[in-house]
């Protein structure tokens, strides 16, 4: 429900929202903030996201708006839900379907039991090497903007920790997950580590968060409805 008051928004707001696909996190904000500028009438308002989505997915993205946004950090550090599709025996650079696919590799040795196995490797601390294709920063410089010009730099590795992951097998190459993850965790780094434990390749086909902390992608608008509420709002 949106508030009665739209000062509301001013105060602070928590808004819901399914990311629509090919959408970034920003094209979101932009949108959310240009229609509640046009509903107080107002030239600026504080509205920022908790946690970037890629284009290639969908899900719950929060939207904080007013004094809300001192908040985002707080919503940033809370663990994250996603599925998803995974394909193996195949990579990409970007490790999800941004690039076409650049390598293939068997899969005729994939068991029920060598999954198994990798996946168990995954759960619990481990550490992830932040993808090239990623927003993380160096001199400045996000590094996907670097990774697109054909170059690459040294990572760090990061801890993160995977408090459960659960793969769906019937559709082999193609494998459904489930992942319930800390802060900072890199999906496609995980699809592309998991085809290296099992002796091949792969990459993430799709990727949906369905929840951040106690907040559920159930309860989310979806943005067009969004949208349009909130031009009703400017009516009333």
């Amino acid at each position: 429900m949106l508030p009665a008051d739209p000062q509301a928004f001013l105060t602070g707001q928590v808004l819901l929202i399914n990311k629509p696909l090919t959408w970034t996190s920003f094209d979101v904000v932009n949108k959310v903030r240009y229609q509640l500028k046009r509903l107080l009438n107002i030239k600026k308002i504080k509205v920022g996201h908790a946690g970037t989505l890629d284009p290639l997915a969908t899900g719950l993205l929060i939207i904080c708006t007013g004094k809300m946004t001192k908040q985002i950090d707080g919503f940033q550090g809370q663990s994250k839900v996603y599925t998803g599709k995974i394909m193996l025996g195949k990579t990409t650079p970007s490790f999800d379907a941004e690039t076409e696919v650049d390598q293939t590799f068997p899969t005729d040795h994939i068991t029920a039991e060598l999954m198994e196995t990798a996946r168990q490797k995954f759960m619990g601390n481990i550490t992830q090497l932040p993808p090239m294709y990623s927003a993380v920063k160096m001199e400045g410089v996000p590094l996907y903007k670097l990774a697109r010009e054909g170059k690459t730099r040294e990572r760090k590795p990061r801890p993160v920790e995977i408090f459960d992951f659960n793969l769906t097998t019937e559709n082999l190459p193609e494998i459904g997950f489930q992942v319930h993850c800390s802060k900072g965790t890199y999906i496609r780094t995980l699809a592309n580590d998991f085809g290296q434990a099992v002796n091949s390749g792969a990459y993430l086909t799709e990727l949906c968060r369905t929840a951040i902390g106690d907040f559920t992608l159930e309860n989310a608008w979806e943005l067009p409805e969004l949208i349009t509420a909130l031009e009703q709002l400017q009516k009333a």
